[in-house]
């Protein structure tokens, strides 16, 4: 009976997990060797590229050796937009000067070009299928 019990368990386990895809990430050359990059998933232009109360997804991976890199895993397949900052003293606070441009280093998906102010969820956004995808991130 446990043998049922656990080969069940493993094709259910399975079932949910097929058709979830991941973003291999990997940011480089950050300007210091502390901190964290917190990253922001969204699968929404709602809330891009901010607001982490939005976000699909938020984490923070730690900086070593000049960079950092994670698997973002279980995500269902769709478009995703991902920010990024360099946060080096890891206080969750992305740090902007008195008129508001940024003091930490960021970057986005697809490391779009940027002119005034952020960019779009549009012109960030990946597509996530159920095989796994590497983004990397140049941070500004």
């Amino acid at each position: 009976m446990k043998i049922f019990l656990l080969l069940f368990l493993g094709v259910l386990t399975h079932f949910f997990q097929a058709g979830k895809g991941e973003i291999k990430l990997i940011i480089n050359d950050t300007k210091e060797n502390t901190g964290v990059i917190r990253v922001l998933v969204f699968n929404q232009a709602e809330g891009f590229p901010e607001e982490p109360k939005k976000a699909f997804k938020a984490l923070s991976i730690p900086v070593k050796n000049s960079s950092a890199q994670t698997t973002i895993s279980g995500l269902p397949p769709g478009e995703y937009a991902v920010s990024v900052f360099h946060d080096e003293d890891a206080d969750g606070i992305f740090k902007k000067n008195a008129v508001g441009l940024p003091i930490d280093s960021y970057g986005f998906s697809n490391n779009p070009t940027l002119f005034f102010g952020p960019p779009s969820f549009s012109k960030c956004k990946i597509k996530v299928s159920d095989k796994a995808i590497l983004i990397e991130i140049i941070l500004k």
